[in-house]
C-alpha cells in the first residue's frame, strides 16, 4: 500500500514538468515559423554620387589648313628645292622661276626712275635761274619807279613800261619753272611706282611657303612652264600642295539629339589606335548647322602635332562629356518602376515596412539615376522583384552595395 502511494506521488510531480517542456517546444516552433514567413528584400541606400553622360564618336584628322601654292607670274621653273614630305618654314623659298621679259621690264623701270630724277634736277636748276632773273629785273623796275616818283619826267614812260613788262615776264618764267618742277616730281613718282610694281612682280619669281607645313604633293619639275595663278578662266598648275600639320583639326559628326550639349571648351578624350596614343582636347568650334543628309553637326577639336606623329586622314575615337552631375542623390536603376511619365519605387522604413514612393528623376546613367524629389539621403529602396511586396508588409532587408560613380556612354554614328 505504501509503495503504491509513492508511485502515484512521483507521477504527479513529473507530469507538470513534461507539460512545461512541451509548451516551450511549441512556442519555439511557432517563432521559427513566423520568422520563416517574413520575406527578405534586397535594398540599396540612397547616396550622393556622380553621374556622367558621354558620347563616343569616330572622327577624322584634317590639316589645320592646306593650300595649293601657285606662282603669281608666268615663267619656267629654274630651281625647285622641295619634294613631297619635306618640312618647310614660313617664308622659305620653294622654287625660283626664270622670266626674262620681267628682268627687262625691271631694268627699264630702273632707267626711268634715274631719268625722272635727272629731270627733277634740271627743273630745279631752271627754277633757280628763272628766280634769279626775275629778282634782277624786278629790282631794276623798282628803282626806275622810285626815281620817276622822286623826279617826275626824269624817266621816260616808255622805259618804265619796258622795265615793268620784263619784270612780269620774268615772274611768269618762275611760275612756269615751278610747274615744270612739279611735273617732274609727279613723273618721278609714277616711275617709282612702276619700278616698285615690277620689283614686286620680280620678287614673285621666288615662290615661298605661306606658313610652316609639310609638302604633301609636288606638281612641277625643273624646266616646267608655270602659268600665273591669277586668272580664274585658266586651270593653272600649282607648284606644290602645302599642308599645315603641326596643328590638326579632328572633325566629329555630332548626332542631332546631342547638339544641345555641345559648347566651346568642353573636354574631349581622344584615342588614336593607329599610333597607340590617348590625348585630351577641347571643342574649339562647330558649325551650328545640322546637315539635312546625315542629321549631324560638324564639330572640331584642335590637336597639337608638333612631332608630326599624327597624319591627316587618320581616324580617332573621341569621347565627349555631354552632361555631368556631381554630389546628387542617386538610386540604382533597377529600383525604379516607370509607368508612363511617372516613376516610383518601394522604400523600406526604419521598422522594415514597405512603403511605395513617387519620385522625380533627373539625369540617368547606365546603373544609377538621379532623384530630384521624393527621397532623402540614407533611405533604403528595394532593388528588385517589386511586384512581390505589398505596401505595409514587413521585410528582412539585405543591403546591397552599389557603384559610387556611373558613366553612361552613348555610341554615336561611326562609334566603336
Amino acid at each position: 500500500m505504501r509503495k503504491q502511494c509513492s508511485l502515484m506521488l512521483a507521477i504527479g510531480l513529473a507530469l507538470p514538468a513534461v507539460v512545461g517542456v512541451t509548451a516551450c517546444s511549441s512556442r519555439a516552433k511557432n517563432m521559427q515559423a513566423d520568422a520563416a514567413e517574413i520575406p527578405s528584400a534586397t535594398v540599396a541606400a540612397v547616396t550622393r554620387e556622380t553621374i556622367t553622360h558621354t558620347l563616343n564618336l569616330a572622327g577624322q584628322f584634317q590639316p589645320y589648313q592646306v593650300v595649293d601654292v601657285h606662282a603669281k607670274v608666268s615663267g619656267y621653273i629654274k630651281h625647285i628645292y622641295v619634294d613631297i614630305g619635306d618640312k618647310v618654314r614660313q617664308g622659305q623659298v620653294l622654287a625660283v622661276l626664270e622670266v626674262p621679259e620681267l628682268d627687262a621690264q625691271l631694268k627699264g623701270t630702273v632707267a626711268e626712275v634715274a631719268h625722272s630724277k635727272d629731270e627733277i634736277t634740271r627743273a630745279q636748276h631752271e627754277l633757280s635761274r628763272a628766280q634769279a632773273e626775275h629778282s634782277a629785273l624786278h629790282a631794276d623796275y623798282l628803282r626806275l619807279k622810285q626815281a620817276s616818283a622822286a623826279q617826275p619826267g626824269l624817266i621816260a614812260e616808255q622805259e618804265l613800261d619796258d622795265a615793268q613788262s620784263k619784270d612780269l615776264a620774268a615772274e611768269a618764267q618762275v611760275d612756269a619753272a615751278k610747274a615744270a618742277l612739279a611735273a617732274a616730281d609727279q613723273q618721278s613718282e609714277v616711275a617709282g611706282a612702276d619700278n616698285e610694281r615690277i620689283s614686286d612682280m620680280n620678287a614673285y619669281t621666288r615662290v615661298t611657303a605661306p606658313f610652316d607645313g609639310v609638302v604633301i604633293w609636288r606638281d612641277a619639275d625643273t624646266g616646267a612652264l608655270i602659268q600665273a595663278g591669277t586668272t580664274s578662266d585658266i586651270q593653272t598648275l600649282p607648284v606644290v600642295k602645302l599642308s599645315q600639320s603641326d596643328m590638326l583639326r579632328l572633325r566629329l559628326p555630332v548626332p542631332e539629339d546631342a547638339v544641345q550639349f555641345i559648347h566651346e571648351g568642353a573636354p574631349v578624350q581622344v584615342r588614336v589606335d593607329a599610333v597607340g596614343r590617348t590625348l585630351t582636347g577641347k571643342i574649339v568650334r562647330f558649325t551650328r548647322d545640322v546637315s539635312l543628309a546625315t542629321r549631324t553637326m560638324e564639330t572640331e577639336i584642335d590637336v597639337e602635332n608638333k612631332d608630326l606623329s599624327l597624319a591627316p586622314g587618320m581616324y580617332a575615337n573621341a569621347t565627349l562629356e555631354l552632361e555631368r552631375k556631381d554630389n546628387v542623390l542617386t538610386v540604382p536603376l533597377q529600383a525604379v518602376v516607370k509607368n508612363g511619365d511617372q516613376a516610383s519605387l518601394l522604400v523600406v522604413d526604419r521598422q522594415n515596412h514597405v512603403q511605395p514612393r513617387n519620385i522625380q528623376l533627373g539625369l540617368q546613367g547606365s546603373m544609377l539615376a538621379e532623384v530630384t524629389n521624393g527621397l532623402n539621403e540614407g533611405d533604403r529602396v528595394i532593388t528588385g522583384g517589386q511586384a512581390k511586396y505589398q505596401p505595409g508588409e514587413t521585410v528582412k532587408p539585405l543591403l546591397q552595395q552599389v557603384s559610387t560613380n556611373d558613366t553612361d556612354t552613348e555610341q554615336g554614328n561611326g562609334g566603336e
